[in-house]
């Protein structure tokens, strides 16, 4: 059987490009290849297991209706033109008597490429008035941050950690979720090189770092401005480099200013000679780079915390070499944007708050009429859960989900519709650790029924009326309005025309601010940049204090896991889920391993088993992120206690400030 090249789209920095092997229609083999150096032949277990996901019994393999009650999963088989007939008509329903706005679309997007999110979708939300999405529940404080300080520069190439003496990783688990970078840091540390890991977890990697700093969940904040004031106090701050190329120094040392070690110290729960220990390190270690993850951004200060934290490398002088600066995500590095493909701009309508969504779906003064949910699982993956399932379960909503396999979301669809997989269909995707986009081309004919995105979204274009005769039309039209907006279109086109993969262009490993420079007209870091500071609720760097309470003590967090993308192949998941406990709050509560337990706060419960773990520092409970309704016993997953605060900045979610208790049952 011959083997044929693919590319992962799936929500993971490193981008791997792939091997494939299809008999008679089915996927047998998939593995990695090495035109992508960086993922160099290898793979996660998660898309290794891909044949379970494309094949599984929960695959969807033709579009159905409800013929049940809401959530009863109770569906029945219909045509692709009985389905996208009822859909249209419902559309174009709610529009005529209640306006677009009240119309929908619930995405995200994540694992999807330049053809299968933002192109043709939006084109038909856009042109029938429906409400924009502010798609914010992930790197939205980050983004903000990194946009403000840096103009979205390119961070260090993940290859050239090779070349760094310390590597810090704050917030972000590559055994998890970037395996590649992990034998990097490995051969680094072999060489002489130390690493720090900041995390309220025990990480694997966190077992092999040289020092371990353990803080409260969202406190990351006062960690990293207290590790600024060290090195100004001290006369390690890089007065020269920061005269020279940024602005603002001299708010961020006023602010930092009020965070000595001590008091840092006080409230992330971290040593004070573990944090004077970082500090040293960080002021004589080089070339240093930080792998800022988007751990620190969920919480209620999650976006002055990344900025923190990325100011580190500029106050340090840890630029102008290579391995030198921080990395957070690459994929502005091609210049590959889907705009032209919509081919319609936004309409003046509402924006509603993806993490909000749920209270959207509840407002009586301007509701919903329909919603339109693809590319996402809402139910498992959005804040306050049982907010979502109230709004779900709305007789009078219209709801459709396009997906690939019955989620909990679509148990609640009026409609669904069955949606093919990356190895199905055409994309185009850009890597946001590897510095590569792939060409994805269709490997294996289409299971059942299955649509891609962009053929179902141009027929209810047309049913509606809202098709245009130069409209970017098919994959190859597509990619060619994506190729014609990019100033290196030519190159990368050829690229992925001829090879599927196309690399950054020019140095494949550039240096910050040597090779690569702020996207600001002036080129500098901007380090406390007026727009941040008037969106902070307290202003940029300004800290808001652990919302916990002594009825709700325990700070939740809901990290990724190995086997999950979010909640994809979550229905390949059939043990039960267990929230970890310190041994400690476990033994005040009376908790031993594998004991039933109740997880509440006043948003929620969760009912599952416990598991007793040293792992995680005093004061934590962890019940990861990406579960679905199956995996509790009460079917109510971490979500259910996730309030719908916003982070400071960017309107991202606060996954991290929940707050719970938990008792024996």
């Amino acid at each position: 059987m011959p083997t044929l090249r693919s590319a992962c789209p799936l929500d993971c920095p490193d981008a791997c490009s792939l091997e494939v092997t299809v008999d008679e229609g089915r996927l047998t083999r998939i593995e990695g290849d090495h035109r992508n150096p960086f993922t160099d032949g290898f793979i996660c277990a998660k898309v290794r297991r891909f044949a379970e996901h494309a094949h599984g019994p929960e695959r969807l393999q033709q579009p159905m209706v409800r013929s049940g009650p809401k959530g009863s999963g109770q569906f029945e088989a219909v045509s692709w033109d009985d389905a996208l007939d009822r859909i249209a008509q419902r559309m174009q329903q709610a529009r005529d008597e209640h306006g677009g706005e009240s119309i929908l679309p619930i995405c995200y997007g994540g694992s999807n490429g330049l053809l299968s999110q933002g192109a043709s979708d939006a084109r038909l939300f856009h042109r029938i008035g429906a409400s924009l999405l502010a798609r914010t529940v992930c790197a939205a404080p980050s983004g903000r941050a990194h946009q403000g300080l840096y103009g979205r520069m390119p961070g260090v190439p993940l290859p050239a950690y090779r070349h760094a003496r310390l590597i810090v990783l704050w917030g972000v688990n590559p055994s998890s979720t970037s395996i590649h970078l992990v034998p990097i840091i490995r051969r680094a540390q072999a060489a002489g090189a130390t690493l720090v890991v900041v995390d309220p977890r025990r990480i694997p990697l966190a077992k092999q770092a040289d020092l371990h700093l353990a803080p409260r969940p969202g406190t990351d904040l006062p960690l990293a401005l207290s590790l600024i004031e060290w090195l100004f106090g001290n006369g390690h701050a890089d007065l020269s480099f920061l005269a020279e190329h940024t602005t603002g120094w001299e708010a961020l040392r006023e602010r930092a200013a009020a965070w000595s070690l001590p008091k840092a110290a006080a409230e992330t729960g971290v040593a004070v000679d573990d944090l004077e220990r970082f500090a040293k390190m960080l002021s004589s270690a080089s070339p240093s780079v930080i792998r800022c993850g988007w751990g620190p951004e969920r919480n209620r200060n999650g976006g002055s915390a990344t900025a923190a934290i990325i100011a580190l490398p500029a106050v340090a002088g840890h630029f102008g070499v290579p391995g030198g600066g921080f990395t957070m995500s690459n994929s502005a590095t091609i210049g590959l944007h889907n705009q032209a493909v919509a081919a319609a701009p936004p309409p003046a309508t509402r924006t509603i708050n993806l993490n909000r969504v749920g209270r959207a779906l509840l407002d009586t003064e301007a509701p919903v009429h329909v919603a339109f949910v693809y590319n996402s699982n809402p139910l498992s993956t959005l804040p306050e859960q049982e907010r979502m399932r109230r709004g779900l379960a709305r007789e009078d909503l219209f709801t459709v989900v396009f997906d690939q396999v019955m989620t909990d979301t679509a148990r609640y669809a009026d409609v669904v519709l069955p949606a093919t997989t990356f190895l199905e269909h055409h994309d185009v995707t850009r890597g946001y650790g590897a510095m590569v986009s792939h060409r994805i081309e269709p490997v294996m004919p289409a299971v059942g029924e299955a649509r891609p995105n962009w053929m179902v979204f141009d027929a209810l274009c047309d049913r509606l009326g809202l098709s245009q005769p130069d409209d970017p039309r098919g994959p190859a039209a597509m990619l060619d309005a994506i190729l014609a907006t990019s100033p290196d279109g030519e190159a990368v086109g050829q690229a992925l025309r001829e090879d599927g993969l196309a690399s950054r262009p020019g140095d494949s490993e550039p240096v910050q601010m040597r090779d690569v420079w702020p996207r600001h007209p002036d080129r500098k870091i901007h380090l406390c940049p007026a727009d941040l500071d008037a969106e902070a609720p307290t202003g940029l760097y300004g800290y808001r204090p652990d919302p916990g309470t002594p009825t709700h003590p325990l700070a939740l967090i809901s990290p990724s896991t190995r086997r999950t993308t979010s909640s994809t192949f979550g229905q390949l998941i059939r043990d039960k889920a267990t929230i970890s406990l310190h041994p400690q709050d476990a033994s005040a509560r009376g908790i031993e391993d594998g004991d039933r337990v109740r997880v509440f706060n006043a948003c929620g419960e969760v009912c599952c088993d416990a598991h007793v773990s040293d792992q995680l520092r005093p004061g934590v409970a962890m019940l990861p992120k990406g579960l679905w309704s199956r995996h509790t016993h009460n079917g109510a997953t971490s979500n259910a206690l996730v309030p719908d605060a916003l982070a400071d900045l960017g309107g991202g979610a606060t996954f991290n400030d929940a707050r719970v208790e938990v008792v024996r049952m």
